[in-house]
């Protein structure tokens, strides 16, 4: 029979074990080329393809379009159209940002409610009624496969040139070679800017520019993809690193 007045050893559970973060011995970072953002057109395209595909909508649909492949069209058109404004100008605050969307809807509105009610003045129902932007999903497979096979070679370049930071030195990888270059990772200084929002928004990218001792040229590496965590990663990693951050959002 045991005794009641005698202590049970303490419960050990996962909870408190003390947490032990690991340390993180190198980090990857990889400069993106623009065309990366194109993605939501991509997207756009398949599902442009996918909805004339499974509607029936073949070469005779396409001869005569229906209202349902020219709104196809448009909503393809439109997405193509913001994006490739996106990859032209940066739009370093929310603000510009807002007001671009702003106008892009209301001049889409307008475009598609003049197309689809001619009468309403005839003189802009005339000239938008010649426009028949319409294509099958042929075209819309083709323009996908094309921007799909540009970013499985984005992928395979980026292998050939990227930069990895160890807590002692930061390393060039580049070359089909796997050259290499070294630089001292001590007293190293990186600066964030976030110059583009909806670059910001798409894929959470930024800009690292990075100075290395005894070096007189900065590393600057645009299109750096999940900037924020790449930073913190880089501050837990490194804890004389000084860092300064330029968010103009």
């Amino acid at each position: 029979m045991s005794d009641k007045n005698t202590p049970s050893p303490p419960e050990t559970t996962e909870a408190a074990a003390p947490h032990k973060e690991v340390p993180v011995k190198h980090i990857y970072l990889v400069a993106y080329p623009k065309l990366i953002f194109l993605y939501p057109t991509f997207i756009a395209a398949v599902v442009a393809g996918c909805f004339m595909a499974f509607a029936g909508m073949g070469d005779a649909e396409v001869a005569n379009p229906s209202r349902g492949a020219e709104v196809m069209s448009l909503i393809f058109l439109g997405i193509l159209t913001i994006n490739l404004v996106v990859l032209t100008f940066d739009f370093p605050r929310t603000t510009s940002l807002t007001l671009f969307f702003f106008v892009a809807m209301i001049l889409m509105g307008l475009f598609v409610f003049f197309k689809f009610n001619p009468d309403f003045l005839p003189v802009v129902g005339k000239v938008l009624g010649a426009l028949q932007p319409y294509a099958n999903a042929h075209f819309y497979f083709l323009f996908a496969g094309v921007l799909l096979a540009f970013f499985l070679a984005i992928l395979v370049a980026v292998q050939f040139d990227y930069w990895e930071v160890r807590p002692n030195e930061l390393l060039h990888h580049h070359g089909m070679m796997s050259d290499l270059k070294r630089y001292p990772a001590p007293n190293l200084r990186i600066d964030k800017e976030i110059n583009d929002v909806f670059e910001y928004m798409l894929l959470r990218s930024g800009r690292l520019i990075l100075h290395a001792r005894h070096e007189t040229r900065a590393i600057v590496l645009d299109n750096v993809l999940f900037i924020n965590a790449k930073e913190k990663k880089l501050t837990t990693m490194l804890g004389a690193l000084q860092v300064s951050v330029r968010d103009d959002e």
